[in-house]
């Protein structure tokens, strides 16, 4: 019997970027895409990485809990997504990880960007201006996070 691997992927759902972060299908599309920029904030800052270095042992007991739910679940005699409640709980995870700024406290290079504090974001009507408040740190429009998500391949 060969060795089989469950490899955990974290990611992103590739959808475009839209004018002014808005996320109405009818606003003119921007020429890049959420997977597109996921790849560039990997490659500079290691987000993802550093969310998995961070909450590794979190994530461990999310599959644990998750497994045991899921077979409880199959004795029942239900239909069971062993993983689900494991992917929800990491997205929401990342999302806390983001929003709560504790990326910035990890001293990666760059990290908080220099746009988070000058609080540019592209979810406002003026998105440059100085008086905008300091915002967390890969969160402009709020797309890259929203679009996260966890899933096991086998």
């Amino acid at each position: 019997m060969g060795t089989h691997l469950m490899i955990l992927n974290l990611g992103v759902v590739d959808q475009p970027y839209r004018a002014n972060g808005s996320r109405k299908p009818s606003t003119r599309i921007l020429g890049i895409t959420t997977g597109q920029v996921a790849k560039i904030l990997e490659d500079r800052y290691g987000i993802m990485e550093a969310y998995y270095e961070r909450h590794g042992r979190e994530i461990a007991k999310s599959f644990s809990n998750s497994l045991s739910g899921g077979i409880e679940s199959l004795l029942a005699g239900h239909r069971v997504d062993p993983f689900g409640k494991a992917m929800q709980e990491i997205r929401q995870g990342f999302r806390d990880f983001i929003m709560k700024q504790e990326i910035e406290s990890m001293g990666l290079r760059g990290v908080p960007t220099k746009a988070a504090l000058k609080g540019i974001n592209h979810r406002l009507r003026h998105p440059y201006r100085k008086s905008n408040p300091r915002r967390p740190s890969f969160v402009d429009t709020g797309l890259y996070v929203a679009s996260f998500r966890a899933w096991m391949e086998l």
